[in-house]
């Protein structure tokens, strides 16, 4: 049994999708104790879909697919905000989430330079 995962970006400032977003994906053992499974990158339309997601064949034995558990996606917001040339409050966002079942996971993310919010889409 194994779930798929997206994520969505809207730069809430701008009032347009979050382009070129560096995004990571990391397990999170029993122990506490983090694995990175996968990394992305948003596209222009601020999204990383359930096949643009870059597993690392050494780790992820479900092809890509996430086993029921703990983890987190991180977006690198700092180099976002760098990038338009804002001062941003919160270099990084990590949101800690947990697959129950072999449904499709969507976490977006509203983001501006002072704040986020984030939500089970779908």
């Amino acid at each position: 049994m194994s779930a798929t995962l997206s994520s969505h970006i809207l730069d809430t400032h701008l009032g347009t999708p979050a382009a070129d977003i560096a995004v990571t994906l990391h397990r999170i053992q029993d122990s506490g104790d983090t694995i990175l499974l996968a990394h992305g990158t948003t596209n222009t339309d601020g999204r990383v879909t359930p096949d643009a997601w870059q597993f690392d064949a050494a780790i992820d034995d479900n092809e890509g697919n996430l086993a029921i558990g703990r983890y987190t996606i991180t977006f690198d917001t700092q180099s976002y905000f760098d990038a338009q040339q804002l001062t941003a409050f919160y270099p990084q966002v990590v949101i800690d989430f947990v697959v129950k079942d072999a449904s499709h996971y969507h976490v977006p993310l509203l983001l501006s330079a002072h704040g986020y919010s984030t939500y089970r889409g779908s």
